[in-house]
C-alpha cells in the first residue's frame, strides 16, 4: 500500500498491511528543534540545518531522510513551501544551537529575553532565557474599554493567529492563491505520503487567545449573549477563510486540521451542555461545510481528557481526534477503543509523551509503545502518533526505541 492508501484506510476502519504512522505532519505531532541534531544522528544521517518552522512551539522541519528512514505516512501541506534558502535567516535555539527561522519572522532580542512584536509594533509573544517556547503577553479584548466587534483587528495582535508557519506571507498578494495552489499541487504529485492541511478554524481557543483563558471561560457562563455574538463573527470570519482555503487546495489534501483544546488533564474545560450551546453548532458547520468543497476528511486537534465530549463531536460530524491525550482523565486507550473505536479514527496516543518517553529507559519506551499498538490498532482506526511533540531533552535513544516498537509491530 502507498502512504495515503494506508492513513486513508484506517478511516474505513480496517486493518492496511501495517499500522500508519504520523511524525511532524501537523504542529502537534513534531520534534523539537534542539533534538532533531542528536535524532539525525542517532539515525546515522549526516548534520543538516534545523530549520524551525513553527518558532511558537520551536519545531523543526524533518527532512525526507529522516520521513523515509522511519517510514511516516504524513506530510504537512506547509512543506510544499519555503524550500530555498533565502526563504530562511540565522537564529539560535535556547540551547544555543545555530538554526534556521523563517525570514518573515522578526525576534528581537531585549533585557533577558526574545520578543515578537505584530505589526502594529505592540509585543505579544516573549521568551525569557531558560524558557524554550514562546508564550503570548498580550491579549485584545482583555480590556473592556477596546472595540470587541472587531475580531478580525484583534486577531492581528493575537500571538497563535500571527506568527505564521509556512507558507506564512509566502502565500499572500494579488497571486497568492495562484502560488498556494500550484505549490500544493505539485507537492500532490511528489509525494504519495497523505496531506494534511492545517487550517485551524478554533472557536474556544480563539475566544482564550484573545479574551485570556479566566476572562473567556467567565463570558461563557456570565456573558452568553456576549458570547453568542463574538462565535458568530468568529465563525463567519473561519467560514470565508475556509471557501477560500478548500478552494484552493482542497483537491491536494487529504486530511483538513481544525484545533480547539477542550480539555485539560482533569477532564473537559466545559461541559457537555456548554459545548452543545456554544460549539457544537459551529464546530459542525465549519466541517459540514469543508466535506462540501472537498473529499477529505476532518481532524480536530483538542488536547485533555474530552471523553465527554466525544458523543457530540462525533455527531457534529469530526472523523479523528487527536492527539488522545492518554494519561487526562477519562482517556485510557482501551475503554476510548472500546466505547468508539468504531465511530471515530484515533489519531495518536502511540505514546506517553508526558512521562515515559522524556523520563523512561529506551526498553520502557519499546514495551509501552507495543502495548499501545496491541490497544488500539486492532480493526484499523488508528493512526500512530506520540501523543504530543517530542519536546527538548528527550534522549534520541527513546525517540528510536519508540519507532523500533512501531517497525517490529505485526
Amino acid at each position: 500500500m502507498t502512504s495515503r492508501e494506508r492513513v486513508l484506510k484506517a478511516f474505513e476502519f480496517k486493518a492496511s498491511d501495517r499500522v500508519p504512522v504520523d511524525f511532524s505532519g501537523h504542529r502537534s505531532s513534531g520534534l523539537s528543534a534542539s533534538v532533531y541534531p542528536p535524532l539525525r544522528k542517532a539515525l546515522g544521517l549526516k548534520p543538516k540545518p534545523v530549520r524551525v518552522y513553527d518558532p511558537i512551539q520551536q519545531l523543526a522541519v524533518l527532512d525526507e531522510d529522516v520521513l523515509d528512514l522511519l517510514g511516516i505516512d504524513t506530510i504537512e501541506l506547509g512543506r510544499a513551501f519555503a524550500l530555498d534558502d533565502k526563504d530562511w535567516k540565522p537564529w539560535v535555539l535556547p540551547d544555543g544551537t545555530d538554526c534556521f527561522l523563517p525570514e518573515w519572522i522578526n525576534v528581537e532580542r531585549e533585557e533577558k529575553r526574545w520578543i515578537i512584536r505584530s505589526e502594529s509594533g505592540r509585543i505579544i509573544a516573549q521568551m525569557p532565557d531558560g524558557a524554550q517556547f514562546f508564550e503570548q503577553v498580550f491579549y485584545p479584548f482583555y480590556s473592556d474599554d477596546v472595540d470587541q466587534s472587531d475580531v478580525s483587528g484583534a486577531m492581528t495582535e493575537s500571538m497563535w493567529h500571527t506568527v505564521a508557519s509556512p507558507p506564512g506571507p509566502l502565500a499572500d498578494g494579488p497571486e497568492g492563491d495562484k502560488i498556494l495552489a500550484k505549490s500544493a499541487a505539485k507537492l500532490r504529485q511528489s509525494t504519495d505520503r497523505a496531506i494534511i492541511g492545517l487550517f485551524g478554524g478554533n472557536l474556544l481557543e480563539s475566544g482564550q487567545m484573545l479574551y485570556r483563558n479566566d476572562k473567556f471561560l467567565l463570558n461563557l457562563a456570565l456573558d452568553p449573549t456576549g458570547v453568542h455574538k463574538f462565535l458568530d463573527r468568529l465563525t463567519g470570519i473561519h467560514l470565508e477563510n475556509l471557501e477560500k482555503f478548500m478552494g484552493t487546495v482542497g483537491d491536494s489534501i487529504d486530511i483538513i486540521l481544525f484545533g480547539d483544546d477542550l480539555g485539560m488533564q482533569s477532564g473537559p474545560q466545559i461541559s457537555p451542555e456548554m459545548y452543545r450551546e456554544y460549539f457544537k453548532p459551529r464546530h459542525q458547520l465549519m466541517w459540514d461545510r469543508a466535506k462540501e468543497l472537498a473529499d477529505v476528511k476532518v481532524m480536530l486537534h483538542c488536547c485533555g481528557g474530552v471523553r465527554e465530549l466525544l458523543p457530540d463531536l462525533i455527531d457534529a460530524g469530526l472523523d479523528t481526534i487527536n492527539p488522545v491525550q492518554i494519561t487526562a482523565r477519562g482517556m485510557e486507550s482501551a475503554l476510548l477503543k472500546k466505547d468508539f473505536g468504531s465511530e471515530m479514527v484515533f489519531w495518536g496516543g502511540g505514546c506517553d509523551t508526558q512521562q515515559i518517553l522524556p523520563n523512561g529507559s529506551p526498553e520502557e519506551v519499546y514495551k509501552h509503545t507495543k502495548q499501545q499498538l496491541e490497544i488500539m490498532s486492532p480493526d484499523g482506526g488508528f493512526v500512530f502518533q506520540q501523543v504530543h511533540n517530542i519536546l527538548p531533552g528527550v534522549p534520541a535513544e527513546n525517540i528510536l526505541a519508540m519507532f523500533e516498537a512501531v517497525k517490529d509491530f505485526k
